[in-house]
């Protein structure tokens, strides 16, 4: 340490350029208060991108599941019983079962999407399931889901009046 200095009458004990902090010591209570204001304002924006960034990619998912749940049933919405409807001695389309469901799951697989059709009478419904994962809402605890797409197709001969 310095000798102590003489100014003014008076002695300093350290030297005017050695004098560091030279601050009022009694703000110390709010000392860090502004360091927790931006750590919560981070956290909020933080988690305001993830609802932004994996809310888009869950609607991407929503879509890619409904429309290969709408293609699948497109294919097999096309798979008609062979015999009157065909031939000419029936006007009215029938849908057949087994090829409809087959069709529907031969596109499933080729989609590399999974799922199951159903079919009544003339309509055939397709329900898919496509995995999503969150990647930035997953620090606060949101996890994996599996998002589920339908759709129906029925088969019909010629236009009904709703397509006129």
């Amino acid at each position: 340490m310095s000798q102590p200095i003489r100014s003014g009458g008076r002695i300093d004990a350290v030297p005017p350029g050695e004098r560091g902090n030279t601050r009022d010591n009694n703000s110390d209570g709010e000392r860090g208060s502004l360091s927790l204001f931006f750590a919560v304002i981070a956290a909020c924006l933080l988690m305001v991108i993830g609802l932004t960034y994996d809310g888009a990619s869950k609607v991407r998912a929503t879509q890619r599941a409904d429309l290969a749940a709408a293609e699948a049933a497109r294919a097999a919405g096309q798979q008609l019983a062979i015999g009157p409807s065909v031939t000419g001695g029936n006007t009215t389309a029938r849908l057949d079962p087994a090829a409809a469901a087959q069709a529907a799951n031969r596109y499933l697989a080729t989609a590399g999407i999974t799922g199951s059709a159903t079919t009544t009478g003339n309509t055939v419904t397709v329900t898919t399931s496509v995995p999503w994962k969150p990647t930035l809402l997953s620090m606060f605890g949101v996890g994996p889901q599996t998002i589920e797409g339908h759709a129906s197709a029925q088969a019909v001969s010629g236009l009904t009046e709703g397509e006129r």
